[in-house]
């Protein structure tokens, strides 16, 4: 190992259980070095959430090192195993150099070696190859460090050969450097574009994590702007978006540009992102234009939805996530209500919690657009909002569970359950949302007896 590979003025602090298991392997003989994400993060200020090792130890040896500790075997096949210390779990993994990748996804074979340099030069980005110990400080063979100064995302190698490997790295690319803000360097953004469709042999599941992992980061609009194909590829239902001009003063981008700009104008929450991301999916289906060529996309919302739940349901993504979405995306275009009974109306309907994300998603979609009568928007937005809040604070009445009036008590005054009864319920509550009656149990028997004998 060249000298110019280690940097002893790097200090990373390494917790009690993975310095545990650096020193028992060195005690025995072993090289030992936290590596991977664990040490970017350090460099980049960031806590890592896991602590990952490798060692010049085969899984064998290593079994032997700890054999008084609790050991699962994660992957023995490819040198993993899991050591418990303190109730923490410490991945360790020996190194090694993979055979050939016939399914681009992982590693017909792999072999065991005894070089560091080796293990790190068959990891995907320059940042992802760096070690560190305490007592030689940091190993940087392929110069992450630097690449991370300069907000660039490397390939470690050939990044061809990188993606080639596994197919999956093209969207951990996208990931990380959406969620660190990174450049991609020249050959590996060419890399991306050319071997994207070996995503096609990537797992469902695994697709969607690093999906979500894109537009969760901190900049998913350059990932969509720059890479759109890379996005088709994986839905391909999306491509009519790309390049469709909306032909509407209220615009001024295209649908693609429009949603990847109103993406990094919402809060970096899932199921907003993912529903700003979906928000106009239908548009080029619904455009239709006038004489004048002025076009509109009636019902484009609705059918933005279905396509939503059409990938997400491909994608694997889980039922809750799917339905907070599709509704979010299916009342994005729709205008709030002026008065507190309205309010009331749709508070019962929606859910505070959904009303209130839609409050973000509405305000992305606008900003994204141009500037026609964007002030008159936003301010529109915030008297609902302001709205809202007044209703909220009102402690107002929003569904019949609200009523201060039960089934049992309906039942004394004659009502049946069934359809009767709830015809009288929902006039009640109506009755109350438009202040008409109180939300009191006298008024409220009082009036249900008088619905009861109609």
């Amino acid at each position: 190992m060249q000298p110019n590979n280690i940097n002893k003025d790097i200090s990373i602090t390494v917790p009690a259980p993975a310095l545990e298991v650096l020193n028992k392997l060195n005690e025995a003989g072993y090289e030992a070095y936290v590596v991977g994400g664990c040490v970017r993060d350090s460099l980049m200020g960031i806590p890592p959430l896991d602590w990952d090792i490798c060692s010049s130890a085969t899984p064998e040896e290593s079994l032997q090192v700890f054999a008084r500790y609790h050991c699962i075997k994660t992957g023995l096949q490819h040198g993993t195993i899991t050591v418990m210390v303190d109730k923490q779990a410490i991945e360790l993994t020996s190194y090694r150099v993979d055979g050939n990748y016939s399914d681009s996804r992982r590693p017909d074979e792999v072999t065991f070696v005894r070089e560091l340099r080796e293990d790190l030069a068959r990891r995907d980005f320059t940042i992802n190859a760096m070690a560190y110990n305490p007592k030689e400080g940091l190993i940087d063979c392929f110069h992450g460090q630097r690449d991370l100064e300069q907000k660039l995302l490397r390939c470690v190698g050939n990044a061809t050969e990188r993606f080639q490997e596994d197919g999956l790295r093209i969207l951990r690319a996208l990931r990380f450097a959406s969620r660190f803000g990174l450049n991609m360097e020249p050959q590996t953004a060419a890399a991306l574009r050319e071997c994207r469709e070996l995503l096609l042999k990537a797992s469902e599941e695994r697709i969607w994590k690093e999906l979500k992992g894109i537009l969760v980061g901190k900049d998913p609009r350059s990932m969509m702007l720059n890479y759109p194909e890379i996005f088709c590829c994986i839905m391909p239902e999306l491509e009519p978006m790309v390049g469709f001009v909306q032909n509407n003063p209220h615009h001024c981008y295209d649908v693609w540009e429009h949603s990847a700009l109103a993406l990094q104008a919402i809060p970096a929450e899932q199921n907003l992102r993912l529903a700003i991301f979906f928000h106009d999916a239908g548009k080029p289906a619904s455009y239709t234009e006038d004489g004048e060529g002025l076009g509109s996309f009636l019902g484009h919302a609705a059918q933005s939805a279905k396509m939503a739940k059409s990938i997400m349901t491909r994608l694997k993504s889980d039922n809750a996530c799917i339905k907070t979405v599709c509704k979010l995306i299916d009342i994005h275009s729709d205008w709030y209500p002026t008065t507190r009974y309205d309010m009331r109306r749709l508070l019962g309907e929606l859910g505070e919690d959904i009303l209130r994300l839609s409050f973000h998603v509405r305000h992305a979609d606008i900003v994204a657009q141009s500037q026609l009568e964007r002030d008159e928007k936003v301010d529109r937005l915030q008297a609902a909002g302001d709205l809202l809040e007044e209703v909220l604070g009102m402690s107002a009445c929003f569904t019949v569970k609200d009523l201060d009036i039960s089934g049992k008590e309906l039942m004394e005054l004659g009502v049946k359950p069934g359809p009767a009864m709830r015809i009288i319920l929902e006039q009640l509550l109506m009755e109350v949302q438009d202040e008409r009656l109180d939300n009191n149990t006298e008024p409220l028997q009082a009036r249900a007896a008088t619905l009861a004998a109609c």
